[in-house]
């Protein structure tokens, strides 16, 4: 378990925490959200002590170990089990065969386990890194982004790994679909507190803006009402009259602290400069080749042509061909044979991360934006950095000093500054949170011309992709329909593999077999969880007859409070105080208790899942 306690932290003038804490209960996998430069890394970084509080304390039980993954992948030795044996503990740094079961467990065969880790794709690299935190048998698992350098395949096969993790983890990303389908509870940052809530990013952001709403409300109330009081006050303060009324007015003003105004917060603005076409196709690639290896074509007798309205996906795993293909159709590569031919009215726009090395270092933001579209002025600059939240000053930064993520939005902009009837993008969202990612979501959708996107992200093949490029084994192909389509009827290999060796395994266990041990875990299940019901009722009624006594107690402090009778007031007071708080440690334990027989259910329900799939 860990518990942060009234931490605070600053850079320079700007506060990234102020006052706030966090508690990770054991078992659970919280997702940390939050604004890009709003304080996440740098809590990951407290926590994992290489960053301290200016303030507050982090606090974990005694042994309780941290293991991160990195986004860097850099190796120390030339085989995958040494490189997995340098995370072993002090006192067990010869013990070879934990780190062989744990990267056996993570889909490493044993001839794997004596080559060379940069032979391996990039999926697998993650998984290696993963290996050297899981065998020093960490108690929280921190991961910063885990899904930046993965393909598909590897985004899920991690996903189901961390599900069935039994301890807790705390998770940075900006693949919404992926922490979705992780973890229990959102940690969020907002407005310099840390706030957690159990269920999904969908309920946690839903809250924070009903928060927001009431916050809003609760003011504007209690603005107007503070006004009629200073009316009152200015209208019947000469009268003696009403001297105690006016008093009392003024000490209710005094009370009464102005909520201040919530500052707007700002969100990328994304919107596509589209420009008309009336052609019935954009683009067309006639039996394409291509290979960097002449040993080996990466790219075989490959054609498609795409229609003003398509949402093109290009899906597969990593050292495909995908970045490949994607370039060879925005014409920044050449095929080695075949042709691609853009219709006379297409004007598109590419993306993609490498492309920040196009900026100009000596420009400003702004002077970069203009220098892309000389057509537009110095305003419609402005209102574009705006958009990619560069205000006021911050458009006049040097490309030079900004940070890869800042380069990246930048390259955004010149997207949105120029009319576009194409858009081609390679994973454009790996340097944005999550609210950038749905703005971008949006603006793509919005957007009437065609785009043809490489992404990874789940989400985003959900909401966008109506028609597939499909990576695999035996070469590329094109799925008609989108991407839950493609998921029921073809799926990917790996895991047709997986399923084909889970009901090889499962046809060896007898029907009668499956039975008794369904019937086992019901027993087992009920065992366990009628005691944690049977606590649960027993503090439901106790909260319920402590609420009563609270109602009872309140009359006779009324009545005494009517009565100016002193000395009860002081004992019935004193005991109200006594009786809340006891309530509210009860409601404590109850929520504790049902969070436990939460999790022990959904153990069960996990084993029963298993057994029915069997």
């Amino acid at each position: 378990m860990l518990n942060i306690e009234s931490i605070s932290k600053g850079f320079g003038g700007q506060i990234l925490l102020d006052n706030t804490g966090l508690q990770i209960n054991p078992g659970e996998r919280v997702g940390l959200v939050g604004r890009n430069g709003h304080g996440k890394t740098t809590l990951l970084n407290m926590i994992a002590k290489t960053d301290y509080p200016d303030d507050g304390k982090i606090a974990y039980p005694a042994g309780y170990k941290i293991g991160v993954l990195s986004q860097k992948i850099s190796f120390e030795k030339n085989n995958v089990l040494e490189e997995a044996m340098l995370g072993l503990l002090d006192h067990e740094k010869d013990h070879s065969w934990k780190a062989e079961k744990i990267l056996a467990g993570l889909g490493f065969s044993q001839s794997d386990m004596k080559k060379d880790p940069e032979l391996f794709s990039g999926g697998y690299q993650v998984r290696l890194n993963l290996a050297k935190v899981l065998v020093s048998q960490p108690d929280l698992l921190i991961l910063d982004e885990p899904t930046n350098y993965l393909d598909i395949t590897s985004i899920r096969w991690i996903s189901k790994f961390l599900i069935s993790w039994p301890r807790e983890v705390l998770l940075v990303t900006h693949d919404r679909g992926f922490m979705d389908n992780v973890v229990t509870h959102i940690a969020g940052i907002h407005r310099q507190k840390i706030r957690k809530i159990k269920g999904n990013t969908g309920k946690y952001y839903f809250q924070v803006a009903q928060d927001e709403e009431i916050y809003e409300k609760t003011r504007l109330n209690e603005e107007k009402k503070n006004k009629e009081i200073e009316l009152f006050v200015t209208r019947f303060r000469a009268k003696a009259r009403l001297a105690n009324m006016v008093q009392s007015r003024l000490k209710t003003l005094e009370k009464n602290q102005a909520k201040e105004k919530l500052d707007q917060l700002k969100n990328l603005a994304f919107s596509f400069n589209y420009l008309p076409f009336a052609g019935k196709q954009v683009l067309t690639a006639d039996k394409l080749f291509f290979s960097w290896d002449k040993k080996k074509t990466l790219i075989e007798n490959f054609s498609l042509t795409i229609y003003p309205n398509d949402r093109i996906a290009i899906i597969g795993k990593n050292g495909k061909g995908k970045t490949t293909l994607l370039k060879m159709l925005s014409q920044n590569l050449d095929p080695d044979r075949g042709e691609v031919m853009v219709n006379p009215g297409i004007s598109k726009g590419y993306f993609e991360q490498t492309n920040v090395k196009s900026l100009n270092d000596n420009f400003t933001i702004e002077e970069e934006l203009i220098h892309s579209q000389p057509d537009f002025d110095r305003q419609a600059a402005r209102n574009i950095c705006g958009a990619m939240m560069f205000e006021k000053d911050a458009a006049l930064k040097k490309i030079s000093v900004l940070s890869g993520g800042e380069k990246s939005r930048v390259m955004l902009g010149k997207l949105l500054i120029s009319p576009l009837n194409l858009v081609l993008l390679d994973e454009p969202t790996n340097h944005l949170d999550i609210e950038a990612c749905d703005a971008f979501v949006g603006a793509l959708n919005y957007f009437e011309g065609a785009v043809i996107l490489v992404t990874h992200n789940e989400m985003f093949l959900h909401d966008l992709a109506t028609r597939l490029v499909v990576f695999k084994k035996e070469g590329i192909s094109i799925f008609e329909g989108n991407y839950r389509e493609f998921l029921e009827k073809e799926g990917w290999e790996e895991e047709q593999e997986s399923i084909e060796v889970k009901k090889t395994v499962s046809a060896t266990l007898s029907k009668k077999q499956l039975r008794q041990k369904k019937s086992e875990i019901i027993a087992s299940r009920s065992k366990v969880i009628n005691p944690i019901q049977k606590v649960i009722s027993r503090i439901e009624d106790t909260i319920e007859e402590k609420e009563s006594h609270t109602q009872k107690v309140n009359d006779q402090l009324l009545i005494a409070s009517q009565k100016q009778d002193g000395l009860s007031i002081q004992t019935l007071a004193k005991e109200l105080a006594d009786l809340e708080k006891d309530v509210e440690s009860l409601f404590e334990e109850l929520e504790k208790q049902m969070d436990e027989m939460e999790l022990k259910k959904k153990s069960f329900e996990k084993e029963l899942n298993a057994l029915e799939r069997c």
